[in-house]
């Protein structure tokens, strides 16, 4: 039905372009997706914690907001998607809890990382021995390019992170998430372990799924990024709550504008590719969320400003 609604909206003009870059470059597309969203939050009910366990989902762990604590919940998509709304502070989580959930996961390719850091150049340009912990699966290419660029780098499942503070007593300079952050039950604990484990002046990197994309606003409980894996979805409101509560100074923020895009690798006209830029600066940030935390002054005063918008946090 979307897809005949868009075609007798926009004819064919837009066929050359992917699905799921379209919202991204279709006049006024931007617009209504961000009225629907309204709509959808003003229309969901607003549900004390006893109330959506006796409601939703038989079975599984019920949880308040793990941002904030807030004890009411908005479904959003009703029982067939179990993604909630905190009324409070507007983060989106997964409830109930299952059980079953693993905090591990496919890394990003390779392509991915280096745009990212590329888009937070020169933080991350060069290694120089500085030492480097990537959380996540363990292993894979990312280890081998952060070594290649003169990191002295090592990887580490997110639960074996508690058991690294006596391994490192200096701390490390860099901490990279390649989408792991959205798989992390109970992220304010896990945010507080890294930042431990940060030496002074140092940075947590993350790349994760972004709850105020587009495409989720498009696509509803059908959005990729609601697979079962994935727990909390972070928007840059959101994500400096969390990073202010477990320690940081700072973040800065770079739009993702697709890899085809960035790597020049797509094969939209000009024009469109200007349009979808606008459309993803205008919004917040596209379909991915990309964030440079801060550990402390000495590091936004290293690599801040003028370099990258430092948004200054406050605990």
């Amino acid at each position: 039905m979307r897809r005949l609604l868009g075609r007798l909206v926009y004819g064919h003009r837009y066929d050359q372009v992917p699905w799921a870059r379209r919202a991204y470059v279709r006049p006024g597309e931007r617009l209504i997706r961000e009225v629907q969203w309204q709509r959808l939050i003003s229309r969901a009910p607003v549900l004390p914690l006893e109330e959506y366990r006796r409601l939703g989902p038989p079975a599984g762990e019920f949880l308040a907001c793990p941002m904030c604590g807030e004890d009411r919940q908005q479904p959003l998509y009703g029982q067939d998607c179990t993604v909630v709304r905190c009324p409070s502070c507007g983060f989106l989580y997964r409830n109930p809890l299952t059980g079953q959930e693993r905090a591990g996961g496919t890394p990003p390719g390779l392509r991915r990382c280096e745009l990212t850091l590329r888009a937070f150049s020169p933080v991350l340009d060069e290694g120089k021995e500085r030492r480097l912990l990537d959380v996540g699966p363990g292993g894979g290419p990312f280890l081998d390019l952060a070594g290649r660029l003169g990191f002295h780098a090592r990887g580490a499942r997110p639960e074996d992170v508690p058991g690294l503070a006596g391994d490192e007593e200096d701390g490390f300079d860099v901490i990279t998430l390649w989408s792991v952050l959205e798989r992390l039950p109970r992220p304010l604990d896990d945010l507080r372990a890294l930042r431990r484990l940060l030496a002074p002046g140092g940075v947590l990197l993350v790349l994760t799924l972004n709850a105020r994309s587009l495409l989720l606003k498009a696509h509803g409980p059908a959005w990729p990024g609601f697979a079962e894996e994935h727990l909390r979805f972070y928007s840059s409101h959101t994500i400096r709550t969390l990073l202010g509560r477990t320690g940081f100074a700072g973040v800065a923020f770079a739009p993702s504008y697709g890899d085809a895009v960035e790597d020049g690798s797509g094969r939209l006209p000009p024009h469109l590719v200007a349009r979808l830029r606008r459309t993803v600066e205008r919004g917040d940030g596209g379909d991915l969320l990309r964030a440079l935390a801060f550990a402390d002054e000495e590091a936004i005063g290293h690599w801040g400003a003028p370099r990258l918008a430092v948004h200054r946090l406050y605990g």
